[in-house]
C-alpha cells in the first residue's frame, strides 16, 4: 500500500504543474495588473512603481517568474500580497480553516443524511415516504444554491435563530472550550445548511438508485436465498456495494472544499477563502491568486488520493489490481 500511495503521489507531480502553470498564464495574460491601479494615483512617484516591478520579479520572462513561484511554492513560500502587504499563506490560513470547517460541517449533514434517505426510499420506491423524499430531492437540486442561500439569510434576519455573518461572537475568547464549539456551530449552522442541503438532494437520488439497482442483483437474491436476515442483506451486503462509486464522489467533494462554498460564503458573509479570493481576482494580486489556487490543487491531490485509498480498503479488488499494478 506504501508503493501504491507513492506512486500515485508521483503521478500527480505534473497534475500540479499543469494546473498552476495555467492558471499564471491566464491570470497574467488578463489585461492590465496591480501597479496599473498603483500609476493612476498621483502621489506615488514612477520610481516606487518600478522599484516594486523588480522586487516581485515582474521584469523577469514570464517563463522565468513561473519557475521562481513554483520553486517558492513547493516550500509553501506562496510569495507576498500586494493588496494586504503581507505574505498570502498568512492570508490563507486564517480563512482556510473557516473554509474547510464549513466544508467539514456541510459535508457531515449532506451524506449523514442522504444514505439514511437514499436506503429508506430504495426499500420502499413508489411509497408514500419514497415520494416525498424525491420531492425534496427534485426541488433543491433545480434550486440555484445562491436562491436558497438569499432565502435563508432572509429567514435568519427575520428570525434571529442563525447569526448572519462572522464565524464567532465579539466575546469569543472569554467563553469556556465547550461554549466556544458552541459558538462556533451556531456560526456555521446557516451556510452549512445552505451548502448541505444542496448536496444532500443530489446524493439522496444517487444512493436510491444505487441501493435499488443492488437490492435486485444475484448476490442479494442469493444471500436472501440463504436465509440471512434482511438486516444483515441490507446492511453488510447491498449497502457495501451501493456505497463504493460514492467513494470517489467523496474524493471530488473534498477536492471541491475550497470553491464549492465561495459563493455561498460571499453571501452569508462568511470570512473565509470565498470573499478573500473574489477580492484579490478584482484587485489583480497575481500572488494571491496563484496561491488560492496552488491550495485548491493540493487539495485536489489530497481528495482523490483519500478516495483511491477509500475505494481499495472497501474492494479487495480493486486492491489486488493495484498492487499488481505497482510490482509491474
Amino acid at each position: 500500500m506504501i508503493l501504491y500511495i507513492l506512486k500515485r503521489l508521483y503521478q500527480l507531480i505534473p497534475l500540479v504543474v499543469g494546473i498552476t502553470f495555467l492558471s499564471f498564464i491566464i491570470v497574467q495574460l488578463a489585461p492590465g495588473d496591480y501597479l496599473d491601479q498603483l500609476r493612476m494615483n498621483p502621489q506615488i512617484s514612477e520610481k516606487t512603481i518600478n522599484d516594486m516591478v523588480k522586487v516581485y520579479g515582474l521584469d523577469k520572462p514570464l517563463i522565468i517568474q513561473y519557475i521562481n513561484w513554483l520553486l517558492n511554492a513547493l516550500r509553501f513560500d506562496l510569495g507576498y500580497s500586494f493588496s494586504y502587504q503581507m505574505p498570502v499563506l498568512e492570508l490563507i490560513k486564517d480563512r482556510l480553516f473557516n473554509t474547510l470547517f464549513l466544508s467539514v460541517v456541510s459535508g457531515l449533514i449532506a451524506w449523514l443524511l442522504a444514505i439514511p434517505l437514499g436506503i429508506v426510499a430504495a426499500l420502499k420506491p413508489n411509497s408514500l415516504v419514497d415520494r416525498f423524499i424525491q420531492v425534496f430531492s427534485f426541488t433543491f437540486m433545480s434550486m440555484p444554491g445562491f436562491f436558497f442561500a438569499f432565502l435563508m439569510l432572509f429567514f435568519a434576519v427575520k428570525t434571529g435563530l442563525f447569526p448572519t455573518g462572522g464565524a464567532y461572537s465579539p466575546d469569543y475568547e472569554q467563553l469556556s472550550l465547550y461554549e466556544k464549539i458552541l459558538d462556533r456551530l451556531w456560526h456555521v449552522s446557516l451556510p452549512a445548511i445552505v451548502i448541505g442541503v444542496g448536496s444532500l438532494a443530489g446524493l439522496v437520488r444517487l444512493v436510491r438508485s444505487t441501493m435499488i439497482e443492488q437490492l435486485q442483483s444475484d448476490y442479494v437474491l442469493f444471500a436472501r436465498a440463504k436465509g440471512l436476515p434482511e438486516r444483515d442483506v441490507i446492511l453488510k451486503h447491498a449497502l457495501r456495494n451501493t456505497l463504493n462509486p460514492f467513494i470517489t464522489i467523496l474524493g471530488f467533494e473534498i477536492a471541491s472544499l475550497l470553491s464549492g462554498s465561495a459563493l455561498i460564503e460571499i453571501i452569508i458573509n462568511w470570512p473565509g477563502m470565498g470573499m478573500l479570493m473574489l477580492d484579490a481576482v478584482l484587485s489583480q494580486d497575481l500572488y494571491l491568486v496563484m496561491g488560492g489556487l496552488y491550495i485548491g490543487a493540493i487539495m485536489l491531490i489530497v481528495g482523490n488520493l483519500i478516495a483511491d485509498l477509500l475505494l481499495a480498503k472497501l474492494d479487495p479488488r480493486i486492491r489486488q489490481r493495484e498492487v499488481e499494478g505497482v510490482l509491474r
